[in-house]
């Protein structure tokens, strides 16, 4: 066990590090351009991943735990709040094709990294459905993915650091690209031509974005109670399905895939609150805030992410790891640019699309923002939260797939 200055039982001082530089995090990159430009959620990688290193928090915590059970099953439903299918559709189906383009190259390179490194890493069958989960939705895909094929613990925290690490790079090549002419020769570039008329490129339009918003008492009280009930109501369903449906070593293939399908509390979360969100649009479109809420409970995961795994545990698996998750990342960004460029999708929505895969939909519209494409925030936002459902699916299914093999 390796010695930190605050101990993994100090409950209110680790929550206070947790959502005080989650809070820190979202301030910076709203007050200072060049948090803007790098975004808060990979400041709050950042930042826990340093206190940890340093031996300031420890590695593993039951504080940590909670946030994985609690604060992202919650999280899930207040940011799929605004996941109407037929408004994505409307509003973003460009912008959501070039996304499952994207996906595709997630799928394909967790294959491709499978069958050419799977005699060398562990458990490489579960790596890949957590990062299949993860590379088309986001981080609460990650958490699903590993609480449902059960990852050790020591594969979860190597896997979140190679990811942590080739997150980070990834980014910085994503806010790279639109500054080289190379690809602004080769791709159309509508909302840059745009911004560069109109807006000074070094303004920090994150703080405009989450400006303040009318948000009452009620909001609040709606969002969170709808989150709770929905969370409740959708982990109480898959409970009775996973009872009603058998599975394991000796029962059929077929069996195990309806278990894991309708028994998945992930799934049927996100199966439910799509569902309930489409059908009831008015009501949830009335409720202010909810996306703001999710987005800090998002936060306080990445920082929770962010806390890396023992020095002689990164040394033994994490350069595997990242061999594989490199493959995945690489793959998708080929497939993303090539098929973009096939049918004539633009350089922003390539870059945002792809962002969204790796990332999540926060960390694509925090660049979306940052670089000023205004009018892509809300449908990468809308499509990005679309991944948080496809991802589970793609996960669940290239996890037992592979399992199988």
């Amino acid at each position: 066990m390796i010695y930190s200055i605050i101990q993994p039982d100090d409950t209110w001082i680790l929550w206070a590090i947790l959502a005080g530089w989650a809070a820190v995090s979202i301030y910076l990159e709203q007050k200072y351009s060049w948090a803007s430009k790098i975004s808060g959620a990979i400041i709050a990688l950042i930042g826990a991943m340093i206190l940890a290193n340093l031996n300031v928090i420890p590695t593993a915590s039951p504080v940590y735990d909670t946030v994985w059970s609690y604060v992202v099953p919650l999280s899930i439903p207040l940011l799929l709040f605004r996941s109407n299918i037929l408004k994505i559709w409307n509003e973003s189906g460009r912008l959501l094709v070039m996304f499952l383009l994207g996906s595709i190259g997630t799928v394909a390179g967790a294959i491709i990294g499978f069958f050419l490194l799977k005699d060398i890493i562990p458990g490489l069958d579960k790596i890949a459905a957590m990062m299949t989960g993860s590379y088309i939705g986001g981080g609460v895909n990650f958490a699903a993915m590993s609480a449902k094929f059960e990852v050790p613990g020591e594969i979860v925290s190597a896997t979140v650091v190679a990811d942590n690490l080739l997150m980070a790079i990834y980014f910085l090549v994503l806010i790279l690209i639109p500054t080289l002419s190379f690809f602004r020769k080769k791709y159309n570039t509508p909302y840059m031509d745009e911004m560069e008329r109109g807006t000074n490129s070094n303004d920090n339009m994150a703080s405009s974005y989450w400006n303040r918003k009318e948000v009452s008492l009620k909001d609040v009280a709606l969002a969170v109670g709808t989150a709770f009930v929905i969370v409740a109501v959708s982990f109480k369903i898959a409970e009775v399905f996973d009872n009603l449906i058998p599975s394991g070593e000796n029962v059929n293939f077929l069996l195990n895939v309806l278990n894991g399908i309708f028994g998945d509390n992930y799934l049927m979360l996100t199966t439910i609150t799509m569902l309930v969100v489409t059908l009831f649009p008015r009501y949830f479109d009335n409720i202010n805030g909810a996306q703001e809420i999710g987005t800090y409970l998002i936060y306080i995961f990445f920082v929770v992410i962010g806390v890396p795994a023992s020095l002689p545990l990164i040394i033994q698996h994490a350069p595997l790891i990242l061999v594989f998750v490199m493959i995945m990342v690489a793959i998708n960004m080929l497939i993303s640019f090539v098929l973009g460029k096939l049918f004539k999708f633009s350089l922003e929505e390539i870059i945002l699309s792809s962002n969204a895969n790796i990332g999540g939909p926060t960390t694509a519209a925090a660049m979306a923002i940052s670089k000023g494409w205004s009018k892509l925030v809300g449908p990468i936002l809308l499509v990005g939260t679309m991944g948080y459902i496809i991802g589970n699916y793609a996960g669940t299914a290239i996890g037992i797939w592979l399992s199988n093999l």
